[in-house]
């Protein structure tokens, strides 16, 4: 599924993704398997770490030194009392696959975003490394 709105975090951020499965302790020979998907998370340089809908994330990379996510059902809503406001459109999975806490608005701190694209198009910042979003 393409993105319909990508983030491009600033130089230094990384993606980080939970294991599907947690071993039990040494001796146990059975996986525990989590409440929905795994976690997505942006970590920065300085060892912030920001939790995202994962759910809604469609392309997920970080090997130009930045890390960049698509989403294939949020909407970017533009700066909301300083803060870079993504707003749940549709949702990508079943009703009976998603958490019943899942957020529906996203809120980023703009000095952790170099870019915004939305369909392709830069909505807001400047983009870093030379990314250049899929065309639909």
């Amino acid at each position: 599924m393409p993105a319909f709105c990508t983030v491009e975090f600033v130089q230094g951020s990384r993606i980080e993704t939970e294991s599907a499965f947690k071993r039990l302790p040494l001796g146990a020979s059975l996986h525990i398997v989590q409440n929905g998907p795994p976690g997505t998370f942006v970590t920065f340089a300085d060892g912030r770490r920001v939790p995202l809908p994962t759910d809604q994330v469609v392309s997920a990379e970080d090997g130009a030194g930045a890390a960049r996510v698509g989403f294939g059902g949020m909407r970017f809503d533009g700066v909301e009392g300083g803060l870079l406001t993504f707003r749940r459109v549709r949702d990508l999975l079943a009703e009976h696959e998603l958490s019943p806490e899942r957020g529906r608005r996203m809120t980023l701190e703009p000095e952790m975003v170099a870019a915004v694209f939305v369909v392709g198009r830069l909505a807001w910042g400047r983009p870093v490394g030379g990314y250049r979003p899929e065309r639909r």
